[in-house]
C-alpha cells in the first residue's frame, strides 16, 4: 500500500472522521463503522485533506482535466482544498465548481458556485463517500446540462465496498456502469481494515479481534 494511503488512514482516525462502534446509516443498515467528512474542521486538517485528494486524483486521472466539481454542501470545501493542493503539488491550475441547492436569480445567478463549466471542459467529481450513489442522480445532470462536457471520473475518500441500490455490485461500480466514467477512492475499506487490524493508531488498537469479527459479519451480509 502506498505511503500516502497509510498516512490517510491514520489521518481519518486521528481527525475523528472514521469511527468504529455501532451506527445506523441513512439506508437503515447497522454498521460497525462510520465516516463523517464534516469532522474536518481546522485549517491544517483541510490542508492535509486537499493534499491526499490531489495525490489520489493525480494517480488516477493525471493532469488532463479542467474542473473539479464538488456537490453541495460537503463537496464545496473539498474542491477548494484540493484545487489549492493541486496547484502546490503539481503546478496545475484546476478550476473549482460546486452546485447550489437553490438556483440564485440575482447577482451571480444560476445553479453553479465558483467557476462556470463550458463546452470542451473535462471534469472530475469529488465527494467524501458514496454508499448508494444517490447523489450522482442530481450531480451528473447538472454538469452535463452546462454543454458539451466530458466527465472524466469520480474520486471519493473512502470506498465502503458494500452493495449499492442494485444489490449486485458496489455503489462505485454501479455509478461507473450507469454513467460511463471511472470511479476511484483514496482508500478502500478493505485497505483500512488490513492496515489497522491489531495495529496501534493514535495510542490505541483501533480494530481488535471483536471489531474485526463485527466488520466481517457486516460484509458477509452487505458486501459484494
Amino acid at each position: 500500500m502506498e505511503q500516502y494511503k497509510q498516512e490517510f488512514i491514520e489521518f481519518m482516525v486521528e481527525s475523528d472522521v472514521l469511527k468504529f462502534g455501532e451506527f445506523t446509516l441513512k439506508s437503515g443498515r447497522k454498521s460497525p463503522f462510520f465516516m463523517n467528512a464534516g469532522a474536518y474542521v481546522t485549517g491544517e486538517q483541510l490542508r492535509k485533506l486537499g493534499q491526499y485528494y490531489a495525490r489520489a486524483i493525480h494517480e488516477h486521472y493525471g493532469d488532463d482535466f479542467d474542473v473539479l466539481f464538488g456537490p453541495a454542501y460537503k463537496g464545496i470545501p473539498l474542491t477548494v482544498a484540493t484545487t489549492i493542493a493541486y496547484a502546490e503539488l503539481y503546478g496545475k491550475q484546476i478550476r473549482y465548481c460546486s452546485n447550489r441547492k437553490e438556483i440564485k436569480d440575482h447577482g451571480d445567478a444560476g445553479i453553479l458556485l465558483g467557476s462556470s463549466i463550458k463546452d470542451g471542459d473535462r471534469v472530475v467529481i469529488i465527494e467524501d463517500v458514496t454508499t448508494s450513489g444517490k447523489s450522482m442522480e442530481e450531480t451528473v445532470p447538472i454538469i452535463r446540462a452546462q454543454g458539451d462536457i466530458k466527465i472524466i471520473g469520480l474520486e471519493v475518500s473512502l470506498n465502503r465496498q458494500e452493495r449499492g441500490k442494485g444489490d449486485k455490485t458496489t455503489a462505485l461500480e454501479e455509478i461507473r456502469e450507469l454513467y460511463g466514467f471511472e470511479t476511484n477512492a483514496i482508500v478502500t475499506m478493505e485497505e483500512v481494515v488490513a492496515y489497522l487490524y491489531n495495529k496501534p493508531c493514535n495510542g490505541k488498537i483501533v480494530i481488535d479481534d471483536t471489531l474485526k469479527e463485527a466488520i466481517d459479519a457486516y460484509y458477509k451480509e452487505y458486501g459484494v
